[in-house]
């Protein structure tokens, strides 16, 4: 990967950790609900995420948060947000950090 292609992960990563599910009080990113990230050309981005549940009942307000954080990052022209229920979220997705703040370690 190059190093224009690693900073705009890292700028998108940091992106989704300012991306909060309403119901849990740990953001996207963390929760391990973002699967992949993939950098196209002319500042193209897709992101494949799933949600805590098929029946979230703000998972277009989340999917829209997305796309408009990420269309906002300097060098992106355009973020196609791919939801996807396989495989389904369980709680072992989560860093670290986000089972710690929620008490699950």
């Amino acid at each position: 990967m190059s190093e224009t292609a690693t900073n705009m992960r890292e700028l998108i990563e940091a992106t989704l950790r300012t991306v909060f599910d309403p119901e849990i009080p740990v953001n996207i990113y963390d929760l391990g609900l973002v699967y992949d990230i993939q950098i196209g050309d002319a500042g193209k981005i897709k992101i494949t995420m799933t949600l805590t549940a098929p029946a979230c009942p703000v998972a277009g307000d989340i999917v829209a948060e997305v796309q408009q954080k990420v269309e906002a990052l300097e060098g992106v022209t355009d973020c196609h947000v791919q939801m996807t229920f396989e495989p389904q979220w369980t709680k072992e997705m989560m860093s670290e950090e986000a089972r710690l703040e929620l008490g699950f370690l």
